[in-house]
């Protein structure tokens, strides 16, 4: 079964941009982008950000409002500023030994930028990669963390696997089951969600009076110290 992952993947893995690189920071950078947003909204983002702060220490040395509105559009906006904060420790002591210890650095992120950029034998388990080894009832090494990937998001889906061109589709005991969705994303209209963006989208044009904006947003945004809100005016953080 490891065999025929790994050749499937020789024909019909994906060229990502962050695929061709080890640098630590950029794997970084791809990997907290990549956090609950589509590749291909990511891969032009990811390459605008990396030609403005090709660097850990570039992006340290920026200001926090300009890394928000760098990431306008890329959604969940304190990811930004947990990369930021994560760019400034790295800048001010180096890498840690326990990645975790970055801002905004959970268990799988830490073990990407360990297997991806550092070479260690460890195996990323996101959602796509937990999703392919239940089903198959197997577990695969670290070689084998981006063939999952993309067998995951393209061919083991999450609802309607698509067996018929699966490479292991005749070892799996999962073949042509279906499954209903684990989890429902509410609607953005409406939400609450939508209010705090569009709320910092108009901020990042420019500060505002407070009396202007959707004061419940503005608070949670100010929690998130996305917004500083000084007298009766909101602007970004600097």
């Amino acid at each position: 079964m490891r065999k025929a992952l790994l050749d499937w993947f020789a024909e019909h893995g994906r060229d990502l941009p962050w695929r061709r690189t080890r640098d630590a920071y950029a794997i970084l950078v791809s990997e907290v982008m990549l956090q609950q947003t589509q590749v291909s909204r990511v891969v032009p983002r990811y390459l605008a950000w990396l030609e403005r702060w090709p660097t850990a220490a570039s992006l340290a040395a920026a200001l926090p409002a300009d890394v928000i509105r760098e990431w306008q559009g890329l959604g969940y906006n304190r990811r930004a500023l947990n990369l930021h904060r994560a760019a400034r420790q790295i800048t001010e002591r180096g890498w840690p030994d326990d990645l975790t210890d970055l801002p905004g650095v959970g268990r799988y992120t830490a073990d990407a930028v360990r297997a991806f950029a550092f070479g260690k034998p460890v195996l990323p388990v996101d959602t796509n990669v937990r999703r392919v080894q239940e089903r198959t009832g197997r577990r695969f090494d670290s070689a084998c963390a981006q063939a999952l990937f993309d067998l995951g998001a393209t061919v083991c889906l999450g609802r309607v696997p698509r067996c018929r061109i699966c490479p292991l589709a005749v070892q799996c005991p999962s073949r042509n089951r279906r499954y209903e969705p684990l989890r429902r994303q509410p609607p953005l209209e409406g939400s609450f969600r939508q209010r705090r963006s569009q709320t910092l989208r108009l901020v990042a044009a420019r500060a505002r009076p407070l009396a202007e904006l959707d004061d419940e947003a503005v608070a949670a945004l100010r929690d998130d110290g996305l917004v500083e809100v000084t007298g009766a005016v909101v602007r970004l953080p600097v």
